[in-house]
């Protein structure tokens, strides 16, 4: 003989939440009337871009064949490549300014195209076949 004990269930115990109405809560404010956050701009000292000299006679040849290059139907990938390699002793923003004249790259694209240039030039040079 089995004794079965049986428990009531507990009562589902709910929260009251109180009726407010949304007015009562916070006045509303116009969104004209709120100021919105000044920003300030940077000082101009620490914005100024870095003077690149394009003048010197390998800059100028790399960029010559680079137009070249263009003009007999090359893509701007191979254009890079071999401005990249005719710079590769110069320092990065003066390999940039070089394929923003010599392929015809925007300032955002010739970065995408120099990281590439390097990545490819490192690849070869770790691989000697």
């Amino acid at each position: 003989m089995t004794n079965k004990i049986t428990v009531p269930a507990k009562p589902a115990v709910t929260k009251a939440v109180p009726a407010v109405a949304p007015a009562a809560e916070k006045p509303t404010v116009p969104v004209a009337a709120t100021p919105a956050a000044a920003t300030k701009p940077a000082p101009a000292a620490a914005v100024e871009p870095k003077k690149i000299d394009l003048n010197k006679p390998v800059i100028k040849d790399a960029i010559a064949k680079g137009k070249e290059l263009l003009k007999e139907g090359k893509t701007k990938a191979d254009v890079a490549m071999v401005i990249f390699n005719a710079l590769k002793d110069e320092d990065k923003d003066t390999v940039i300014a070089a394929f923003v004249q010599g392929a015809g790259l925007t300032e955002k694209g010739s970065v995408t195209y120099w990281y590439n240039c390097k990545r490819k030039a490192r690849k070869v040079v770790a691989k000697p076949s």
